[in-house]
C-alpha cells in the first residue's frame, strides 16, 4: 500500500473505531509513517479474496484491542502461505536450457499466486465415480492391452489366469467370480491345495490350475440365475 491507500485504510479504520483517530497533526503524520512503513509490501486488496478492510472490520468486530499494523500483517501472511501450499508450480514455457529465463519464470508465477493476482495452479484429485459408459465401447474397439502372442506365451507362468480365460471363451461361467466355499479364495483369486494334517490343520497352500468342483458348480447356479432374470 502507498501513503494514499494507507491514509484511506486508517480513515476507514476510523469511522469503525474512533480511539485511533488522531486529531493532532503530528500525531497523524507519525501514524501514517508508521503504518506505511509496516505495511508497504501488503496490497489493500487482491482479485482474489484479500482485502485490508474486511480484515480491519473483522479484527474490531471481534476484538476488544485497538487494531496495531500487524494485525493486518499477520493475516496477510497467512493468506500468501495459504496460497503458495495450495500451488503447484505449471511447466514454464521458456527454454529449459535458458536457466535464468526458466527460474524468473518460476519465480514470477509464485510471486503472482502469493500476492493474489493469479489463481493457485492444482493438480486434479483422483475421485470415485462411475465409469464412463464409452469406455466399454471404446475398449471394445481397442481390444486387449495384451497381444495374443504375449498372451501366449505367458500362459505357462498364469496356469490359473490361462484356464479362467478359456473357460470364458467358451462361454462357460466364471468359475473366480466367486468364492469358494472349499479353500476360501476370495473373488478373483485362484483356489489353493487345502491339505489337512493329522492335527486337523491346514498346510499346504499352492494354487491350482482347476477351481474346486463346488466353485465351478456355485459359479455355474449364479450363472444360471443371472440369466434367467435377464
Amino acid at each position: 500500500m502507498d501513503r494514499r491507500e494507507i491514509a484511506a485504510l486508517l480513515a476507514y479504520i476510523g469511522r469503525l473505531d474512533p480511539r485511533t483517530i488522531r486529531t493532532d497533526h503530528a500525531e497523524a503524520r507519525d501514524q501514517l509513517a508508521q503504518w506505511h512503513e509496516l505495511l508497504e509490501d501488503v496490497p489493500l486488496a487482491t482479485p482474489y479474496g484479500w482485502d485490508a478492510c474486511v480484515v480491519a472490520r473483522r479484527h474490531i468486530r471481534v476484538s476488544p484491542y485497538q487494531i496495531l499494523p500487524a494485525d493486518i500483517a499477520r493475516p496477510w501472511e497467512d493468506y500468501k502461505r495459504d496460497r503458495l501450499h495450495r500451488h503447484t508450480d505449471p511447466t514454464p514455457v521458456a527454454d529449459p536450457d535458458d536457466q535464468a529465463a526458466w527460474t524468473a519464470e518460476l519465480v514470477g508465477t509464485r510471486r503472482a499466486v502469493a500476492t493474489g493476482t493469479a489463481q493457485p495452479v492444482t493438480h486434479r484429485q483422483l475421485t470415485a465415480g462411475e465409469a464412463n459408459p464409452r469406455l466399454k465401447a471404446r475398449l471394445t474397439q481397442v481390444g486387449s492391452y495384451i497381444p495374443p502372442e504375449a498372451r501366449a506365451a505367458l500362459a505357462p507362468f498364469r496356469r490359473a489366469r490361462a484356464a479362467r480365460e478359456e473357460a470364458l471363451a467358451q462361454g462357460e461361467p466364471d468359475a473366480l467370480s466367486v468364492r469358494c466355499d472349499w479353500c476360501e479364495a476370495p473373488v478373483g483369486e485362484p483356489c489353493r491345495r487345502r491339505r489337512v494334517d493329522p492335527n486337523g490343520f491346514a498346510r499346504g497352500s499352492a494354487p491350482r490350475k482347476e477351481p474346486h468342483p463346488g466353485r465351478k458348480d456355485l459359479a455355474a447356479a449364479q450363472h444360471r440365475q443371472q440369466t434367467a432374470t435377464a
